[in-house]
């Protein structure tokens, strides 16, 4: 599993397991529109900005946890591996 695929299981999972339990798993895509569906209100970006740096042990600025960078699993995942790279 590589490194994107292996943060992509994990965001997944937990966006499964706090905001949408007991949804199908195979209805969250990578493209799934979190942020502009309703998905992730405001409380939840947060929420997930602080399980994203725990989890990988990376800072996320204020002006990073917004639409554009939480709106998709991609795009999470690309601000999660964007961060790792500063912080290697």
């Amino acid at each position: 599993m590589t490194d994107q695929s292996a943060t992509m299981s994990v965001v997944k999972d937990y966006i499964l397991e706090e905001f949408l339990p007991g949804e199908d798993p195979g209805q969250l895509t990578p493209s799934t529109p979190l942020v502009s569906t309703g998905i992730l209100d405001s409380l939840a970006m947060l929420k997930l900005v602080a399980f994203l740096e725990r989890e990988f042990d990376i800072p996320i600025k204020a002006h990073e946890a917004d639409e554009e960078h939480l709106n998709t699993l991609q795009a999470i995942c690309e601000l999660v591996d964007s961060k790792r790279s500063l912080v290697r």
